[in-house]
């Protein structure tokens, strides 16, 4: 048996699996994604036994397990670490760590650095190339999550509806999603998951981000992340990194922003799935400190 390490990445939608060797990924699996504020014992167990483990290849002993997910804080983190031990076995090491930690180590490896998420959500991080060491709460998409995509989606909702955009981008955007008033109103106040519903509505930015009223929404939004939240840290001198979809796919706007604010920005990552099977073949393959 080869003995392998197996890295997660995994949000409330999906979840990024990487089985690696020394030199090499020998499998990577999407499943669906794992939270367990959200999700029951049952219903992870249900992910993890049906949907990844019949897909690692015979010949292959999962030794280490490095879990990194949203959710994963005490005590639900431990439902995690209980259904991966009944597994893989009770000999497999698990870590289970915050979504967090994984962004730092995947953008900033074992050097201190400011690390960001800016998907559906946002967070931030100041990290010593070993630990987080400071946190800004995000405190979701009501009071906080500048930046995010529920965040853009939220703001353009808002200038469509309160007609601060012009009255063609205001039909467009209507047009585009088939939306009216009311149903916007009833998403957003009666439905369930509003923050998601608010992030599927970034497609339209990024299809009009030439537009000028466009373009300035989007660079304000990321100047109010990182004021509301990296500024907090008081280390204008150390590099910004961040990961997630929004991120990768505004980095022009998310450059503008942090130039404005006098930052500046480092690696971005769409996913970091790879960069953590990267740094996890580093520490323990080839002896580098974790």
């Amino acid at each position: 048996m080869v003995n392998c390490i197996l890295i997660a990445d995994s949000g409330s939608t999906k979840t990024d699996w990487i089985l690696t060797i020394a030199r090499n990924s020998i499998l990577e699996v999407e499943t669906m994604g794992i939270n367990p504020v959200r999700d029951s014992r049952d219903a992870i167990f249900d992910i993890i036994k049906n949907h990844l483990a019949p897909k690692i290849p015979k010949g292959y002993q999962v030794s280490k397990i490095y879990f990194y997910g949203a959710g994963c804080i005490e005590p639900y983190k431990k439902n995690v670490e209980e259904v991966l031990s009944g597994i893989f076995g009770p000999d497999a090491e698990i870590a289970v760590e915050s979504d967090l930690l994984g962004a730092a180590r995947a953008l900033c490896g074992n050097k201190k650095g400011i690390a960001c998420i800016l998907g559906t959500g946002s967070n931030s991080c100041l990290y010593d190339g070993r630990v987080i060491t400071c946190n800004t709460s995000p405190l979701g998409f009501i009071l906080g999550d500048e930046g995010s995509g529920a965040f853009l989606g939220k703001t353009l909702v808002s200038n469509v509806l309160k007609k601060i955009f012009s009255q063609k981008l205001q039909e467009q955007f209507l047009e585009r999603f088939h939306l009216t008033p009311p149903i916007i109103i009833n998403k957003v106040y009666r439905e369930p998951m509003p923050n998601r519903f608010l992030a599927s509505l970034v497609p339209f930015l990024a299809e009009h981000r030439e537009e000028t009223e466009i373009h300035d929404m989007i660079v304000w939004a990321f100047q109010e992340f990182f004021v509301r939240n990296v500024e907090a840290y008081g280390h204008p001198e150390i590099e910004i990194n961040c990961v997630g979809s929004i991120a990768f796919y505004f980095e022009k706007e998310l450059k503008e922003a942090a130039a404005k604010e006098g930052l500046k920005l480092g690696k971005i990552l769409q996913k970091p799935a790879q960069e953590l099977a990267n740094f996890h073949r580093k520490t323990l393959f080839w002896g580098q400190k974790r």
